[in-house]
């Protein structure tokens, strides 16, 4: 149902973490088995019926909320509290915290270090140097890539040798022990349809939603444009909601996107003659070497050098990763993600409160005009004042926008006074209105107080390029009339041309009323 050729579906780290801990803090899965595994196939229900309901109704610009930056941090976040409680496995804890943050993960581990074994240790960082070591070499030689791929199995078959032949199930290496045979049966009648408990299903499928479709769509869109092809983000919310809400029925869990389509059909396959003839065979397998392969696997979602990037290129970007990042450590996942989420939020709405405005100047020998702060050979036009508005013109910017522009009015008149030695005062504002897409009724109000308040100081003032749209906005609300439509053109060349032509055919002395006079008959 997806329109991503690439991407496969499975679960994943960072879902899981996520549905985990949210699971945790409400229902205990040790007391309460039944009732946890109940709620986790509930929260998949919910998870992809909210899925699917984005993609139906069109509404997934709400994932692109979670900004690159948001998506670097929160995942190395994730990885980071994952590979913490793999320390568990690592050091042959029995007893170790259900909290995700790094207080609590370290407290319990050096607090209970009397249970540390040494044997699991031992393995562990054995089976960790294994993986890291074929992986290396897969990179500097590509060409034995295969050598990566297969270690993580090559790493439960020797674990698992090593178990069996010495015994060491019974010096302090836990084992996975027995597990059932058979596939998943149906979970419909598992599903929790009713309060307290749906409510507490339906909260966590949503959020978890949200992040496993944002994995999910960044993968795809990943392989999309390395491969040059499009994919609908819509398609793949369809797709994704459809296959959780069928897994939810199935005894499946959340998942979302992986890598290839083919894998697809491999992987499920393979589970299947895993679930149906090969379980006896993981009964020796040791959860060191689980623990292993999982920090293996979590290191490379750690991406710092993306991190270093959104610290040249973008600041804000930056803080939103690490306040994510930190979120994530040192607080949980979802206090990580409200962090993101709510920088990511505060810069949009900065964005548009507070708008980037630019005086232009001309480029000598062209009718071009271009930012005077970027391009230093950009000269001021004589008695004309020209300023670029680079957003659409709304109320949480209307005043903002007009304390600006005079301000900046100001400024431009006293350095002329500065630079010429006497008083020499602006006749035309002209307004660059190229980037304003929209304008709302405080927008339009903000326009007709700033002509009578540059009418006032004698001024008159000039519209280049307004679109479609603010020109119907401004023909109804008679604004149009008001500024005159003479004073309104399609480039800030013909603007400028035609202030320049006024201001040579006015008498000396004649003052700007005057002008306007003449340019209204």
């Amino acid at each position: 149902m997806g329109s991503s050729r690439d991407v496969a579906v499975g679960t994943a780290a960072v879902p899981s973490l996520l549905l985990a801990s949210m699971l945790g803090k409400n229902v205990s899965a040790i007391k309460e088995p039944l009732l946890y595994l109940h709620l986790a196939i509930t929260a998949t229900f919910f998870a992809g019926v909210f899925q699917a309901a984005l993609g139906i109704l069109r509404l997934g610009f709400i994932v692109d909320f979670l900004s690159h930056a948001t998506i670097v941090g929160f995942m190395g976040g994730a990885a980071t509290v994952i590979c913490l409680h793999q320390l568990k496995g690592i050091l042959g804890l029995e007893h170790f915290t259900k909290e995700t943050d790094l207080v609590s993960v370290m407290h319990s581990v050096f607090t209970n270090t009397r249970q540390w074994k040494w044997e699991s240790a031992v393995l562990g960082c054995g089976i960790l140097f294994f993986l890291f070591s074929t992986r290396y070499f897969s990179k500097k030689r590509p060409q034995f890539f295969w050598a990566s791929a297969a270690a993580p199995l090559t790493s439960v078959f020797i674990g698992s040798l090593l178990v069996y032949f010495s015994h060491a199930e019974n010096h302090g290496v836990y084992v996975i022990g027995y597990l059932k045979k058979g596939l998943n049966p149906p979970s419909l009648t598992s599903l929790i349809l009713s309060p307290p408990h749906m409510m507490i299903a339906m909260r966590i499928g949503i959020v978890t939603g949200i992040i496993a479709l944002a994995e999910g769509i960044a993968v795809g869109r990943s392989f999309a444009m390395i491969k040059n092809y499009q994919i609908d983000g819509n398609k793949e919310m369809i797709a994704f909601g459809m296959m959780n809400v069928a897994g939810s029925l199935t005894s499946c869990y959340l998942t979302t996107g992986c890598k290839t389509a083919m894998s697809n059909i491999v992987m499920a396959i393979t589970v299947m003659i895993t679930l149906l003839f090969l379980t006896p065979l993981f009964h020796y397998t040791p959860l060191v070497v689980l623990a292993s392969i999982i920090i293996s696997a979590m290191v490379r979602l750690i991406d710092y050098e993306a991190a270093i990037h959104l610290w040249h290129i973008d600041k804000i970007d930056f803080f939103v990763c690490i306040g994510a990042y930190f979120g994530v450590v040192f607080g949980s996942v979802e206090i990580g993600l409200v962090i993101a989420v709510a920088i990511s939020i505060l810069r949009v709405l900065l964005f548009v409160a507070r708008p980037r405005t630019s005086v232009l100047g001309n480029i000598p020998n062209s009718a071009v005009y271009r930012r005077m702060d970027q391009y230093p050979i950009a000269q001021s036009v004589s008695k004309v004042f020209i300023l670029q508005i680079d957003a659409p013109i709304f109320f949480t910017n209307a005043s903002y926008l007009k304390e600006r522009i005079s301000r900046y009015i100001d400024e431009e008149e006293e350095s002329m006074v500065r630079a010429k030695g006497e008083k020499i005062s602006l006749n035309y504002v002209i307004l660059d209105m190229s980037a304003v897409t929209s304008i709302d009724a405080s927008g339009i109000n903000m326009l007709e107080d700033l002509r009578k308040s540059v009418e006032r100081r004698g001024l008159q003032l000039v519209l280049a390029n307004p679109g479609s749209e603010v020109m119907r906005k401004l023909d109804k609300s008679k604004v149009l009339e008001m500024i005159g439509r003479e004073m309104i053109f399609l480039t800030v060349a013909e603007a400028v041309s035609t202030c320049d032509s006024l201001l040579h055919t006015c008498k000396p002395g004649v003052g700007n009323d005057s002008i306007a006079s003449d340019n209204n008959v």
